[in-house]
Formats: C-alpha cells, structure tokens, sequence
C-alpha cells in the first residue's frame, strides 16, 4: 500500500491552486475545489461547469477539451481533441498507435457505439505465438513489433468528426500540435509513467531518442518533454485527415519499421482498415437507461448482465458493503465473467448478447444463487452453453494485472455526452515507435487469446471465439458507458483497468445510483473484483471491512489484498449527487480519480 501513499501524494503535488467555479445553487458540496478535482487535504471533490465538462487522466488534455467546448464546440470536438491530446501528454496509453471505443448519446436521446478497435494484420495466424510443441512463447504478443496490431485510432476520430462535430478538424488537432511542437514540463505523474518503460525505451532507439535523456537517463521531473516527429505527423493528420495515416506517408513509415523489427504489418492492412458503427449495449437498473459496449468489447454485456442481476436485490437496504451487498454483487460478477468467455469480434462470431442481457435471464441466474455461501467458479457454464464453449484451464492466481488503457467523459452545454475508452494495451504497447512518426505503437495482439483455455496478462481465460485470425477485433473489456433518464444524460462514466474495467464502472454506478455518492466520492471508493477465474475475490485497502471479510471468507469467499487499479473519470448531470440535485439544477460535476496523479476535471 506504499504505491497508493507515493500516488496520492505525487496526486496533490501535481494540482495547483486555482479554485473551480463555485456552485450555483446553494447546497453544493465542498464548492472550493482545489486544482482539477481535489482539495488541498488531498481529498476528492466535485469540479463544477456551468456549460460543459471534461474529466481524463491528464488535466492538460482536459483543458484542451473544455477550450473546444469554449470555443463552440460540441462534445464529439471536444473529445477528439482530448484524444489527440492525450496522445501527447499521455504518451503510456493516450495513442494515435493504438484503437479503443466511443459511446455517444445525442441531446435527442440516440445512443450510438463507435468500435475503432485495432484488427489483427492479414499475416496473422492462430498459432503466431505458440511454439512448435504449442506452448504460448511468453512475452511475444507484449513487446515488439510483432505484437502490433492495427491502429484504428485516427480513423476512428475522424468517423466521429465528420459524422457528428462541428468544428474543422485544424481546430480541434491544434492543442495537441502546439503541445507536441513546443513540449510540456513534466511533473511526478508523468515520469512515473515514463519509468515503466525505461528498459523498453532502451531496447528502441526510436523511442529513446523521444523519452530519455541523450545520454540515455530518464527523463526528470522539469524537463520538457518535446516530439517534433509526433507534432508533423498530426499536422498531416490535420491537413489530409485518416487519409495521411493509412495510404500515405505515416503507414508506410510504420510498415517499414515494422518489417525492420520482425513484425507482419503490411501496406494493406493499413488501406483496409474500417470502423464500426453499432448500436450500443443497452439495458436498464433501477430506472436508468444504460448504453455501454457491445462486442467486439465483452466489457458492456458484462456489465449490463451484472446489472440485471442486482436489479432484483435492494442494495440501498442491504448496505452496497455489508456482507450480504458484497456477496450479491461478487456472485453476479462471477456470472457475468464465466458468461462472457464466449464472446468476439461480431463480424467472427455469432455473439450470444441479446440472452446475456435478457433480464429474464437474469432473473433465472438470481434464482439459483444461494445467499449464504460461495458458488464455485469451476461448476460454472452458461445457462445454454454456445457451441464454441472450451473448457477452460484455470488461471494462475497470481496473474499479472496493470492499470492501462485510459478514459475520459464529455458532456457540453445541450447534454451531448460522449464516453471514449482508448488504449495501448499495456504502458507504452508494444514499447516501440516507429521512426519519424513520433507514435508510439500497441501490443493489442494479446487481447487475443494466444491458445484457447490460456489466460493473457489480465488473466481472462480465452476461448475459440476470441482466436487470432487475419483481420479480426480483438475481444475487450472496456466500457465506455452513460446513465440517462427520460431521454436526459444523468452520468457518464468509463475507466481502465484490463479486466476490471466492467466492476470499475460497475462499482461507480451502484455507488451513485444506490449508494448516494456524490461523483468524486464515487469513482475514488476502494474497490473489489470477481472475474470467475481465478476463483478468488480482490480487494483494494479498505474496500471490506474486517468484519464484512470475516463473513465472507466464513461462505466460503477467499479475499485476496491487491494494490489499487483504474482510474475511473466521471460526470454527473444537475447535481455532485442524486440527492444534491438529481438533474434538476443546471451543470455539470466531475469526478477524478485520485488513483492515478495528474487527472484532471476541467468546466466551461
């Protein structure tokens, strides 16, 4: 738990002491917000915006979302140019060299899902990375170039600007050109960041010429950080749009880099990729519609499964903590993750969505759990087994779990709300740049699963349906996701985490909607996590009382202590909770999660 002291302090130092606007109603809490979402104690608090908010993971990207919106933007501008932002000052997992997905909702109340997730190249196999015995060859779908899958980033925020912006494409790239040409200091958050990958950087000389010092030493905190190459390919991104990035001069500057470092990226590839519009993930709790992801993210059926699930319980009397609240909520977990095992790439697989988030399916799974002792996660099938269901090997209990992937939420002045979860996969991908382009590149080849039955890095155990083929989606587990009522946006809400994405926000949503927790409060709450293998519940500190621990652990429950993970960002509508407002005043609040430093929470 020293990481999570070191966070929170370098989390302070980072924000500065400019106040947020003051609330406009009387009533509001804590209206003195120091910096992007904290006081000065350290504490989480609402940021108010009269006419629109931002909140992400890097306060220099939320501000140059809130300057879109001043500058009469909408929420898809605005969110396009926090993207390209955080590609720039968020180099781990902010990324044009990787994809991710966009959940709209339109002041009409339409709901859409953009999917610029990355598609395997057409060299791809479902063995590339088994040896010849067909044993998964550790660390081959992580680092390299061989791990690349293509980016969908830039073509994906171009579809969202052309189909649903307002402003021109040079305006809403301009923050993150200015800011990649004239570089940025760095505070702690970043070169914490930075040192994940120090080893990596050395191992590429394109990305140590970008993120170490000459002489080969880490960058420190003060230094600019400046990348020319990355600020020219964005300003003919800028001029030409997704054309620049996959016919012209970028692919071919990522192909040869790639071909140089034994990948299979080819010319086609790039001049075949395609986005995705489909329509969302739908379901509703408690009266709230909720639109999150469909697949290729298993993430949103996830989620809205668990939902249906708990719909049937009254959690605001049972107490969200207590021990029958958590039991409740790990066995609807446990459900939802040994169902999504047979999800993939839509276009592959004939997903069995519309049954996993049928409520009376639901009903059937509540039906049958027992309410005072463990269920095993091993005698787990789906209620009607797909016929590609593999049996899966258990995974390792000690499964590696990193916090990449980065989100942010964006609402403006009409209630337009976008959620957009984008990644790299791990810190800094496949930790290689490509020469001359400034873009650092993904390692979204093992969201895959290498060989069916074997968990990746996040210990999601795979199966056939989520199988390496040429030009296929990688499943995910993001969760871009927004709370309406009567047409109206209530929430928006998302974060990183791998596989602990759909509890994230889970967790986030029961704490507001039945736990009264105003939005700060909420995405900060210490957080737990079932995913059905391995058969064990995780527990930030101070997410279960000793108590609550000793009860379940007396059903049958092992808890396992496990440092903190994600970083949810999020917006309420018309108050910082739903007793402080509830949709009846006019603004906006936000929240940042305090997990991670240097978030930031900016109004208009």
């Amino acid at each position: 738990m020293r990481r999570f002291a070191l966070i929170l302090l370098a989390s302070t130092l980072l924000c500065g002491t400019r106040p947020a606007s003051t609330a406009p109603w009387e009533g509001a809490a804590d209206p003195l917000s120091f910096g992007h979402g904290e006081k000065a104690d350290g504490r989480p608090v609402p940021v108010f915006g009269r006419h629109g908010m931002v909140v992400s993971a890097q306060r220099l990207a939320s501000e140059a979302g809130a300057a879109i919106l001043k500058q009469g933007g909408n929420a898809v501008d605005a969110a396009v140019a926090t993207a390209y932002a955080l590609a720039v000052v968020y180099p781990a997992a902010g990324n044009i060299g990787g994809g991710g997905f966009l959940t709209l909702r339109q002041p009409d109340g339409q709901a859409l899902f953009l999917d610029f997730r990355e598609h395997a190249p057409l060299a791809a196999t479902a063995t590339m990375y088994q040896d010849a015995q067909g044993n998964v060859v550790k660390g081959e779908s992580l680092l390299g170039w061989k791990a690349v899958a293509v980016p969908g980033t830039v073509a994906g925020m171009d579809e969202a600007l052309r189909r649903w912006g307002h402003l021109s494409r040079a305006a809403v790239m301009a923050p993150a050109i200015r800011m990649a040409r004239e570089g940025f200091l760095l505070t702690p958050g970043d070169v914490m960041l930075l040192d994940t990958a120090t080893e990596g950087f050395r191992k590429d000389p394109a990305s140590a010429r970008i993120f170490l010092r000459p002489d080969g030493s880490p960058l420190q905190v003060g230094d600019r950080l400046v990348q020319r190459d990355l600020a020219d390919s964005l300003t003919l991104i800028s001029r030409e749009g997704a054309r620049a990035f996959y016919d012209g001069p970028i692919a071919a500057k990522i192909v040869s880099a790639s071909r140089a470092g034994g990948g299979i990226l080819s010319a086609e590839d790039f001049s075949r990729y395609h986005t995705r519009v489909l329509p969302p993930v739908t379901c509703h709790y408690r009266g709230y519609t909720v639109d999150t992801a469909p697949p290729p993210s298993g993430g949103g059926v996830a989620l809205c499964e668990i939902l249906n699930i708990l719909d049937g319980y009254d959690l605001r009397a049972v107490g969200l903590r207590s021990p029958a609240g958590v039991q409740r909520q790990v066995e609807a977990m446990r459900h939802a993750y040994s169902d999504r095992r047979d999800l993939g790439d839509p276009a592959f697989v004939a997903d069995p969505v519309a049954r996993l988030v049928d409520p009376a399916y639901a009903a059937a799974v509540r039906a049958a759990l027992p309410a005072d002792r463990a269920v095993e996660s091993s005698s787990l099938v789906p209620l009607d087994p797909a016929p590609h269901a593999v049996k899966a090997a258990a995974a390792a209990p000690d499964a590696a779990e990193k916090t990449q992937t980065t989100h942010f939420s964006v609402i403006d002045k009409d209630g337009r709300a976008v959620s957009m979860t984008y990644t790299l996969n791990g810190w800094f991908g496949a930790q290689v740049t490509a020469a001359g382009t400034g873009i650092v590149m993904n390692d979204e080849m093992d969201d895959f699963s290498s060989k069916p039955g074997v968990p990746n890095q996040f210990g999601i155990v795979g199966s056939a349906a989520n199988a390496i083929a040429p030009g296929k989606t990688p499943l995910s587990s993001m969760s871009p996701t927004i709370l309406s009522r009567g047409n109206k946006v209530v929430m928006v809400i998302g974060s990183p985490g791998g596989s602990r994405i759909p509890t994230i926000t889970l967790e986030s949503i029961l704490a507001v909607v039945d736990g009264g927790r105003n939005i700060a409060d909420a995405v900060n709450m210490p957080r737990f996590h079932e995913q059905w293998m391995p058969d064990i519940v995780e527990a930030e500190q101070d997410a279960l009382s000793p108590d609550t621990v000793a009860r379940l652990q007396a059903m049958g429950y092992r808890i396992k202590p496990h440092e903190n993970w994600g970083a949810a960002e999020g917006i309420l509508v018309g108050g910082p909770s739903l007793s402080q407002g509830g949709g009846s005043h006019p603004g906006y609040w936000g929240g940042v999660d305090l997990r991670h430093p240097g978030g930031g929470a900016v109004g208009e």
